[in-house]
């Protein structure tokens, strides 16, 4: 799992049938010390998540099998709304 801000909308009118009906959101990974992904990614938004909002996003099978019958083509998939980051020595604004 990773958290990440939500920072964009992506409209495909072309793509796999199988993700007909998926809201697809951009995702930047939060920094922190020892986190290595350091590109935005793209997540199925299975919650309502909104531009803005900090994030919960599962990776791999775990995202596959939360979405449909699980034989969609989908890498990540937002779970959750963080409300709350504490990091050990720093607060969440320190941490981005």
């Amino acid at each position: 799992m990773l958290i990440g801000k939500v920072i964009g909308n992506v409209w495909a009118t072309r793509k796999n049938e199988d993700l007909n009906g998926c809201k697809l959101m951009i995702v930047d990974p939060m920094q922190y010390a020892g986190h290595t992904r350091q590109y935005p990614i793209v997540a199925v938004d299975q919650i309502g998540a909104g531009v803005g909002e900090t994030v919960l996003v599962v990776s791999g099978s775990s995202a596959r099998i939360s979405v449909g019958e699980g034989k969609q083509p989908i890498d990540h998939v937002i779970v959750g709304v963080v409300d709350q980051v504490d990091l050990a020595g720093a607060d969440e604004q320190d941490s981005k």
